[in-house]
């Protein structure tokens, strides 16, 4: 059973929001060398072939009952092979930081997903004001303006992409509630060996086998297979298991600055006030959704 958070624990979820964070200034690395469909077809099957690796040291035994494979492959379809092309793609024409700002709107996906999907996960006031106002960032986020300097043709169409990955993310985090009992890490697994069976022929009919490229946006790809998509999942599963699930939800407060410092740091992105006001927004509108009731604070 969960219990409070330790120092590890908290360690444990900063390292995960940095590893998170850092996949989008992966992403514009692997960019100068690889297609986008490669980069996620690659990170993919890098990332089943890590999973698979702590599965067998952990002694985790594979489920394929058909309840478990459908889940499974609705988890590869949504949280792996759709949001990592969708993100690889709209970042040849987006910042780094601008596609990780993006990814604070899971949540507030999530919170009106769960409202129709999932049982007890019901809007109350405080979430649905929370959930409003984390949409006015997202508005402010892609309105005309931001990052207009691009001068992308694609660059719109882009931003949308950003947030239909962070929708796809957040269906495939439904689809995880509703999954019958299964072990985390023979799920995520078991998802991404059918994402890699789903990915693999599709880059090979877009583009057959790609040229080695250079080093720099090799070891790009290599660091999205092994440890955003594949050793994370260890940390998230040891965090969810000792901290529970609710502790591990703040990581979605670190994910979007971690992107936004990287690609400041590494890249040189700009980082306009506007884009900072967004972040800011949609912050607050999740901290607002995770407050209880006015009632329920006043009773203890």
């Amino acid at each position: 059973m969960p219990t409070q958070p330790t120092l590890g624990n908290w360690i444990g979820l900063v390292a995960l929001g940095l590893i998170w964070g850092a996949s989008f200034l992966g992403v514009a690395v692997a960019l100068e060398g690889v297609s986008p469909v490669w980069i996620a077809t690659a990170r993919i099957v890098i990332g089943a072939l890590t999973l698979s690796a702590i599965a067998w040291a952990m002694g985790v035994r594979l489920t394929l009952s058909p309840p478990v494979l459908a889940f499974a492959a609705g988890m590869a379809l949504l949280s792996n092979a759709l949001p990592f092309y969708l993100l690889s793609w709209s970042q040849q024409h987006v910042t780094s930081g601008f596609a990780g700002i993006t990814m604070a709107a899971i949540p507030l996906f999530v919170l009106g997903l769960a409202h129709v999907f999932v049982q007890g996960e019901r809007l109350t006031r405080p979430k649905a004001l929370g959930f409003a106002l984390g949409l006015v960032g997202v508005a402010v986020l892609i309105g005309p303006g931001i990052l207009a300097r691009s001068g992308s043709d694609f660059e719109n169409f882009a931003r949308f992409g950003c947030l239909a990955a962070a929708l796809c993310y957040a269906l495939g985090s439904i689809v995880t509630r509703r999954c019958p009992e299964v072990h985390p890490v023979a799920f995520g697994m078991l998802a991404l060996w059918i994402a890699s069976a789903v990915m693999l022929p599709v880059a090979l009919m877009a583009e057959g086998i790609p040229p080695l490229p250079e080093t720099r946006p090799m070891l790009a790809v290599l660091y999205l297979g092994l440890l955003p998509t594949g050793y994370a999942t260890l940390l998230l599963v040891g965090i969810i298991r000792t901290a529970g699930p609710s502790f591990l939800s703040q990581v979605n407060y670190h994910v979007p600055v971690w992107s936004v410092l990287l690609g400041a740091l590494v890249l040189s992105e700009e980082v306009p006030g506007r884009f900072v006001l967004a972040l800011a927004i949609i912050l607050a509108g999740l901290m607002l959704a995770r407050r209880k009731g006015l009632r329920a604070r006043a009773a203890a």
